[in-house]
Order: C-alpha cells, then structure tokens, then sequence
C-alpha cells in the first residue's frame, strides 16, 4: 500500500512559478515510476510529466516542456514539479502518481490545486 502526499499548490499570476511536492510512502519501497496529471473542469486527465526512478529519464507533454521540470529525490521517495512561466491554461487539478512495477495499477495522491491567473 502506497501513499502520495502533495504540497504546493496554490495561486499564482500568469508569468509565475510554484513548485509542487510529492511524497510517496507506505509498506512497499519498490518504486518504477513516478509523475504528474492534471485535470481542468470540463477536461480528461492528462498527462503531465514522469519520471523513472532508476536511471531517472524524464518525459513531458508537449504543452509543458520548457516550462515544467521534474525531478525526485531517490531517498526521499518525493518527486517534485517544478511550474515555471505558467499559464492561466496551467489551471487545473494536479494529481501525483506512482507505479511499482510495469503494469502495475497507479497509486494516486489527492490532488492538488493550480490555479494561474491573468
């Protein structure tokens, strides 16, 4: 049984950055990979950004990258999202996800709120 924490979230204006936290606890330490979905009202979940803990190779949606970084600290078992020149089509709910293994079904965190003014 796994367990996401998220931190970070919050209001920020159009141009801005946040930096959102997610901490992964729980019985079992195997962790495949980590990342980030986000979901705006009236919208499908999309991916965001992963990254594999071993070897940590990182992926980005194509709205994001330039702007997004992710990154994890191994003995922390965090992955964070680093949001920079963010859009008010950042807006949504952000959820943190991890898997144990390929195939495996997603650990999910509560979620966490963005939202970028203009």
């Amino acid at each position: 049984q796994v367990q996401l924490v998220e931190s970070g979230g919050g209001l920020v204006q159009a141009g801005g950055s946040l930096r959102l936290s997610c901490a992964a606890s729980g019985r079992t330490f195997r962790t495949y990979r980590m990342g980030w979905f986000r979901q705006a009202p009236g919208k499908e979940r999309e991916f965001v950004a992963a990254v594999y803990w071993i070897g940590g190779s990182t992926y980005y949606a194509d709205s994001v990258k330039g702007r997004f970084t992710i990154s994890r600290d191994n003995a922390k078992n965090t992955v964070y999202l680093q949001m920079n020149s963010l859009k008010a089509e950042d807006t949504a709910v952000y959820y943190c996800a991890t898997q144990s293994d390929p195939g495996v079904s997603y650990a999910w965190g509560q979620g966490t709120q963005v939202t970028v003014s203009s």
